[in-house]
């Protein structure tokens, strides 16, 4: 019995194997029930607590299948109401983020001061330029005169000094030559026949005129500071050094040549004013404006520092300060040929006022977004009017190196001589003094100037300190150490 049954042992698994043939068919259309067969080798032995080959495969298949139900039933929850409910009640919570949103925060209340705290610097370097444009009129006759007394009345007193006279007395002569000649000199320019030659011009030829002018005005007054200094530095050097110059006479020369071009240049630039405002359709006077906001463009996406900015709100100073100027020879020379009617003056004034705007509005926009692109915050235009009084107390001490109005156009770049000049010819010209009465107005007038000059000087020293080592500078309840930038 034994026999027979190992005799159909292997029987059996010859028919085992023999029925295994649709067994493996049927297997080849299910899963299979072994992933290995006889002939292929069988991977290592799973390690203690690892799963076996076939559990893992099971499992892989389990989750490959989980996975397509998955995303069966994703693929059927995509709906277009769904998608609308979603994004309707959909959150979030800024505060994840709080510093970035703070600082947004603060560059719009930056940008909101701004324009007051542009403004302030404006007015207090406005009246910079018109104390040490009123210097001109006011003191500077004083001076000069009390310098020629010295030099007339020496022999009386006798040589106990080495100089002559003293530095500024020097300088203050020679500006008051300069003064003098350059005026008589400007009356050989014809202001009608270059109001009439302007006027014929084409209106895109006067805007490119224009601009070269602005630029040539930048350009002059650069250079022109340093022309003065050099003709006062070489008239006032010690004797005992060896010469290195070419002559006080040349100097000189070349100091009268520049203040005289300089003159005719904003006198062009008067006249082109004056063209525009005179004009039918305003075409013109709309073209020059609108160039201001092309300053936005070459200007607001540079980079800037603190130093560049200072330079720059320095340069708009002076900028609008001469723009008052030409617009007040404009108004003279039209008022002259209206025979002073004031209902003409009401005629001129929406276009003054339009000009006057443009500028502002200018200054604000750009000063407001170099501000925003390069993180500099609104107190910085509290430290530019602090090194400006700086300049300004610095130059009143008794060992001051410069004049004040020389300070102010070195900071600047405000040149009040050539302006001066341009002044001084059109109102001699706008107004005729016949009279004795007519003189004591003159006088009068004088006498106004410098009387309102001691206003003028109290404005722009908010706070005058007492000479002293340090300077501090008090406006309202905020006082700080001024330090040149």
């Amino acid at each position: 019995m034994a026999g027979v049954a190992d005799a159909a042992a292997p029987g059996g698994g010859g028919e085992g194997r023999r029925g295994g043939a649709p067994e493996q068919q049927e297997s080849g259309r299910g899963e299979p029930k072994t992933l290995w067969g006889s002939s292929e080798p069988r991977p290592p032995p799973a390690g203690p607590g690892q799963p076996s080959a076939q559990q893992r495969t099971e499992t892989l298949g389990f989750y490959e299948s989980d996975r397509g139900r998955k995303k069966k039933r994703s693929l059927s929850d995509l709906s277009l109401l769904r998608f609308i409910s979603a994004e309707l009640t959909r959150g979030y919570f800024l505060e994840h983020n709080e510093a970035k949103y703070t600082e947004r925060r603060e560059r719009v209340y930056t940008c909101m001061r701004i324009p007051k705290e542009l403004e302030k610097l404006m007015f207090f370097g406005i009246f910079l330029c018109l104390d040490a444009f009123l210097y001109v009129f006011t003191l500077l006759p004083l001076r000069v005169f009390l310098a020629m007394f010295r030099f007339i009345t020496l022999p009386c007193y006798g040589l106990r000094d080495r100089r002559l006279l003293q530095p500024a007395q020097v300088c203050d002569i020679l500006k008051g030559v300069i003064l003098v000649i350059c005026y008589f000199m400007m009356h050989y320019v014809d202001y009608s026949m270059m109001y009439h030659l302007i006027r014929g011009q084409s209106v895109i030829k006067l805007y490119i005129i224009y601009n070269m002018l602005e630029v040539a005005d930048r350009l002059f007054s650069s250079f022109g500071q340093d022309i003065l200094d050099a003709l006062y530095w070489t008239a006032t050097e010690p004797k005992e050094r060896k010469r290195a110059h070419i002559g006080v006479i040349p100097h000189f020369f070349m100091a009268v040549l520049y203040v005289f071009l300089h003159a005719i240049l904003i006198m062009v630039q008067a006249t082109t004013l004056n063209v525009a405002f005179n004009s039918h359709n305003k075409s013109l006077l709309t073209i020059m404006m609108s160039n201001n906001f092309v300053e936005i463009k070459g200007s607001v996406f540079k980079k800037f520092e603190k130093n560049n900015l200072f330079q720059m709100s320095n340069s708009d100073i002076k900028e609008r300060f001469t723009n008052y100027v030409l617009l007040l020879i404009v108004c003279l020379r039209n008022m002259e040929q209206f025979s002073w009617n004031p209902d003409h003056l009401w005629v001129l004034f929406p276009d003054v006022c339009m000009v006057v705007a443009s500028e502002i509005a200018v200054d604000i926009v750009k000063h407001a977004f170099i501000t925003k692109f390069n993180d500099i915050t609104a107190d910085v235009y509290s430290e530019y009017r602090a090194s400006l009084a700086f300049d300004l107390v610095s130059s009143r001490q008794k060992n001051a190196y410069t004049d004040y109005s020389d300070s102010v156009s070195r900071r600047m770049g405000f040149i009040p001589l050539p302006l001066a000049v341009l002044l001084m010819r059109v109102v001699t010209s706008s107004i005729k003094v016949q009279g004795v009465l007519a003189y004591v107005c003159v006088v009068l007038f004088y006498c106004g100037l410098l009387q309102h000059r001691g206003p003028a000087y109290s404005i722009v020293g908010i706070s005058l300190p007492v000479p002293c080592q340090a300077v501090f500078v008090t406006e309202g309840s905020k006082t700080w150490e001024v330090k040149d930038l």
